[in-house]
């Protein structure tokens, strides 16, 4: 008896202590919206779905022949928790409950997770990871492009072959296929040159910094910008569509849009591309506006080169489209482009600015920029065939952004927690950050600042922060990858991401190593 009563005391007490706001969700408005209570509260209407799904996968056939294309995107930042916000987002846009929604790559048939850890680093940053997911080696932090024997800031390390990592787009063209990146970044930034840099530091983009750093002595290794025009591979991509004009130009040039040029050389490198292109008697053509791709894609020639920014491109939301392009329309450009070469080609496409928005706390954008990645993907999906191509999606590392609380289905996923408030009373977002710009100084007695009575639908709105940083810092659990095209069950389950550009030229039957054609296989 005695034992009844005191379990039956302790359940008591535990429903008690849960928080009120736990207790008093009405549930009832879990199923509003979308396919409405109706259908979602039967469970036939999920067991439907889940047949669906079996019969789906039974049906799909997973090509064996070998990847005569391969398209990596990589969305920079864009976590487990960036995917499930942004997908939510999307179908709310849409008219639907969100929760529902999924992004274009997330019907990929294979998903896996890969491990962002670096050498000498916890928590990956862009740069080490790209030398991992691009050049199939760990590397130490800042460093690009390079093995482990060089450490972050070493101006002469990276100038010695032994040290060097060649990227997939190298291992590509001694195939005899074409390569190519696209970014919404800078050209030069750490994602995109692992594509092609060797470098002792991320921030040597230009000679600027690496004069400052190194001096001006030999022996010294070349900045990132000379090596994409200048060195193997850069300069044999025959699709470069980025922003980043500054890291080309002298300090003495302002370019079309007002950005003063960078170098300190007094070299003008896209003028240098130019010149060199010109000497090969190859078609090319330089572009730096939206208006001027468009019509550069109606003929386009061997090589192009596109910089429509001075340093980054603009996020989408906040971008002039007369002037801007998409990342779907530059994806689209660049598969286009490179699809001439009968033999195949690799591509390396970046969203690069869900990163930078996430380090402001601005979910927002970060959000939206995903969302775009994801409409990217689909046009290249549309573009190419499941039989002959392999598009895979990953993320170089995570962030520390959180979907928290107990909102009914269907919230506002950039709005307040709609299950109630903190222990003082105050509400908070649904979404917010553990570090970051977003932190706001509690009142006396440790009283949240209310961030809901701001406009949190401005685009500038900083998402709240737990802890105070001038940049929030980036997570360090693994990131999806979602595979599509021939062999893609090889991309399933957890892995070093380190492993992700062996599995591809696996695939694509070229680089060193063994192939998905080869004999015995």
């Amino acid at each position: 008896m005695w034992r009844h009563v005191s379990t039956t005391l302790a359940l008591l007490l535990l429903a008690l202590a849960r928080p009120s706001h736990e207790r008093d969700i009405d549930h009832s408005r879990m199923v509003r919206g979308g396919n409405g209570p109706s259908a979602e509260a039967s469970p036939q209407y999920w067991a439907t779905q889940a047949r669906a799904a079996i019969d789906a996968k039974l049906h799909r056939k997973e090509s064996t022949n070998a990847a005569r294309n391969v398209v990596m995107f990589l969305g920079d930042g864009m976590s487990v928790t960036t995917l499930a916000a942004a997908r939510t987002l999307m179908g709310q846009r849409r008219g639907n409950t969100g929760e529902e929604s999924q992004l274009s790559f997330e019907a990929f048939p294979s998903t896996g997770f890969s491990k962002t850890y670096c050498v000498d680093a916890q928590i990956a940053d862009s740069a080490c990871s790209a030398t991992a997911y691009l050049g199939g080696s760990k590397a130490n932090i800042g460093t690009i492009g390079v093995s482990a024997a060089v450490q972050q800031g070493d101006c002469v390390s990276a100038t010695d072959p032994a040290n060097h990592v060649h990227s997939i787009a190298d291992w590509a063209l001694k195939d005899g296929r074409s390569a190519g990146i696209v970014t919404t970044t800078r050209v030069t930034h750490a994602s995109p040159a692992g594509v092609y840099a060797h470098t002792g530091s991320r921030h040597w983009e230009s000679d600027f910094l690496l004069t400052y750093m190194c001096g001006t002595d030999e022996p010294r290794q070349s900045d990132i910008a000379l090596q994409l025009i200048e060195n193997h591979p850069g300069d044999k991509f025959q699709v470069i569509l980025g922003g980043g004009r500054r890291e080309f130009l002298p300090n003495t040039v302002i370019d079309e849009e007002g950005t003063q040029g960078q170098r300190l050389d007094g070299r003008n490198l896209i003028e240098e591309w130019q010149e060199a292109k010109k000497s090969q008697n190859v078609s090319y053509q330089y572009v730096w506006n939206r208006e001027q791709l468009m019509e550069a894609s109606e003929e386009l020639p061997e090589y192009l080169l596109g910089l429509f920014e001075g340093g980054h491109m603009q996020y989408h939301m906040e971008a002039d489209p007369t002037t801007e392009p998409t990342l779907a329309e530059l994806t689209e450009v660049a598969i286009r482009s490179l699809s001439r070469n009968e033999k195949g080609f690799f591509l390396f496409v970046e969203g690069g600015r869900i990163d930078h928005a996430h380090h402001d706390n601005l979910a927002r954008l970060a959000l939206d920029e995903t969302i775009q990645l994801s409409e990217a993907v689909a046009r290249a999906a549309e573009l190419l065939s499941e039989d002959d191509s392999l598009l895979v999606v990953t993320s170089d590392h995570a962030h520390v952004m959180t979907l928290n609380g107990y909102s009914p289905r269907g919230s506002d996923i950039l709005g307040p927690s709609l299950d109630g408030a903190d222990m003082s009373d105050v509400p908070y977002m649904t979404l917010s950050y553990a570090n970051g710009p977003g932190f706001r100084q509690h009142a006396d007695a440790g009283v949240r600042t209310d961030v809901s009575q701001q406009d949190y639908r401005d685009t500038s709105f900083l998402y709240e922060a737990m802890v105070p940083l001038y940049q929030e810092t980036h997570g360090g659990e693994d990131v999806a990858v979602f595979a599509r095209g021939p062999h893609h069950s090889l991309f399933s389950g957890v892995y070093e991401q380190s492993q992700i550009p062996h599995l591809m030229a696996y695939v694509g039957c070229f680089g060193d190593g063994p192939h998905a054609c080869d004999a015995h296989n």
